[in-house]
């Protein structure tokens, strides 16, 4: 398997082949997504509800992204992986988006960012891009301003609103982020703007007519269980898998039943001579 690159995704555009790819936050599933043949991967700011528990991705910090971004590279070495910005790292000016990006290549070898909205970050998605950064736009539902759309809701659902993630949609490629992720939004927009942007299009619950899907790994997998969104197909269920094995684990322990001769290390000794050594503390 050989690592995909830039002119690959375009070329993928251009040619029609879809790109499948998922979130991943640690080694293991980095791992698994590389042995399945994912074409790239995103480590999500989800990993902040995904995995930290908390209620959305406001929390999750530089140190998690890079963190994780790390464990995943080591378990998929041969996988294109993009770092997602987390909220407070480029919000603040073009110098700091610029200074926190850079680190996701230095410090955590992901091959581009991803950071979230479209006309309000068009300045920053041109800084990062001159510093020799590539970026993937997302826009559509933006989790990290998931407040001041009401909460986690589809748009791009009336002219209105798709009139703004069209505005939105070109920004960001004239800022000259090389692709971009189109969230929760109407089929028909996604398809629209796929023929439209000479960039790759992207959608995480937006349609089919597109350039690719993405999916959350613990939506998909079963394992992420306070909500799953409309738009997620559950290939496994992980949790039942899980809870189901400490459940057989808990009972065997308290009726003796594991370990078995099978899970010990037999003694090298005879039995008599670790006798005499229990009656010497006797």
């Amino acid at each position: 398997m050989s690592k995909k690159n830039v002119l690959d995704f375009i070329r993928m555009k251009k040619e029609g082949e879809k790109v499948a790819w998922v979130t991943a936050y640690d080694f293991p599933m980095g791992m698994f997504a590389e042995q399945a043949g994912m074409d790239m991967i995103l480590v999500g700011d989800s990993l902040g509800m995904v995995l930290l528990g908390y209620k959305d991705t406001i929390p999750v910090t530089m140190e998690d992204c890079l963190s994780h971004c790390r464990a995943v590279r080591r378990g998929a070495p041969k996988t294109w992986i993009v770092g997602d910005m987390p909220f407070g790292s480029y919000q603040t000016s073009d110098e700091d988006a610029v200074k926190n990006a850079v680190r996701f290549l230095k410090e955590a070898d992901m091959d581009c960012i991803k950071l979230e909205g479209g006309v309000r970050v068009a300045s920053r998605i041109k800084a990062i891009n001159e510093a020799g950064v590539l970026v993937m736009g997302h826009i559509g539902l933006t989790p990290q301003s998931a407040g001041q759309l009401g909460g986690f809701r589809a748009t791009g659902r009336d002219v209105k609103t798709a009139r703004s993630l069209i505005e939105d949609a070109l920004a960001v490629q004239d800022a000259g982020a090389y692709s971009i992720l189109v969230e929760a939004v109407a089929p028909e927009l996604t398809e629209f703007l796929t023929r439209k942007l000479d960039i790759p299009v992207y959608s995480i619950g937006a349609g089919v007519k597109c350039d690719g899907q993405l999916l959350i790994c613990g939506d998909m997998l079963g394992q992420f269980q306070a909500f799953t969104p409309k738009f997620v197909k559950v290939y496994a269920n992980i949790a039942e898998t899980c809870t189901n094995a400490f459940k057989q684990y808990i009972s065997e322990v308290k009726n003796e039943e594991f370990p078995t001769d099978d899970h010990v290390y037999p003694r090298k000794d005879s039995l008599e001579d670790f006798q005499k050594l229990f009656d010497e503390y006797s």
